[in-house]
């Protein structure tokens, strides 16, 4: 299982929210090139970088931020937040990132996700983020009326590298995977699942590799990692 520890962007800095609501930020280093640096020093093999601004908006607000971690580390980042055209998705995959994450465009544009992924195979993820049952979007600002498996289903064959399943209700909250949700996403497409939302200790962990049922392939680490209530070391450990 691959472990991606969670850099999000508001303002120029990195920050945590609860529920993604942009007002319950606590910010936990005003450098966030310096945060990458620890977390590629750490060992993480991956970083989750997400422009909230820019998920509200729509558009790039953080590139300074963005662009100064591609610079800081060498270790692959994936990217989300207001990347909503091809030539968005090709600009970020020039400057440098790995992998590009949709969402709002999985939902409302399908066809261009589609077409990412043929143009650049495996840089492409999906982001479906989950609340009440239904995905949102826009910065998690909006509901649509599709649930996560409808979302999902959409891109089975296109060639997309991975589905990041985002439990919203408990995104920022420490109350623990609620590992019944990333598992009927991962038993019921063929697209590699990365669980996001509510990961508050390595016992998280291990009920994902434990379950029974077709892998989860990672998880994202947020304010568990940023508090200590999980340690770089342990985490990796037991990912292994």
């Amino acid at each position: 299982m691959i472990l991606y520890p969670a850099i999000d962007l508001k303002d120029g800095q990195c920050v945590r929210v609860l529920h993604g609501v942009l007002d319950t930020a606590t910010v936990f280093n005003t450098s966030p090139a310096d945060q990458a640096k620890q977390w590629a020093n750490a060992g993480f093999p991956w970083i989750h970088v997400v422009d909230l601004n820019g998920a509200v908006e729509g558009k790039a607000v953080n590139a300074l931020a963005v662009e100064a971690i591609l610079s800081a580390v060498s270790v692959p980042v994936q990217l989300g937040g207001g990347i909503r055209s091809l030539a968005d998705i090709e600009g970020w995959i020039e400057a440098g990132v790995s992998r590009v994450i949709l969402g709002t465009l999985a939902v409302r544009e399908p066809q261009v996700v589609v077409e990412a992924a043929r143009l650049w195979p495996e840089q492409i993820a999906v982001s479906v983020d989950v609340r009440g049952g239904k995905v949102a979007v826009q910065g998690w600002t909006e509901d649509s009326d599709l649930d996560a498996v409808t979302v999902a289903k959409r891109f089975e064959d296109a060639g997309v590298s991975a589905l990041i399943i985002t439990d919203i209700e408990r995104d920022g909250a420490l109350t623990g995977f609620n590992v019944d949700v990333f598992g009927a996403m991962a038993d019921a497409v063929d697209i590699p699942v990365i669980a996001a939302g509510g990961l508050a200790s390595v016992e998280d962990i291990h009920k994902l590799r434990a379950r029974k049922g077709r892998p989860i392939a990672g998880a994202v680490l947020g304010r568990a990692l940023y508090t200590g209530a999980i340690k770089a070391p342990e985490a990796i450990k037991a990912a292994a």
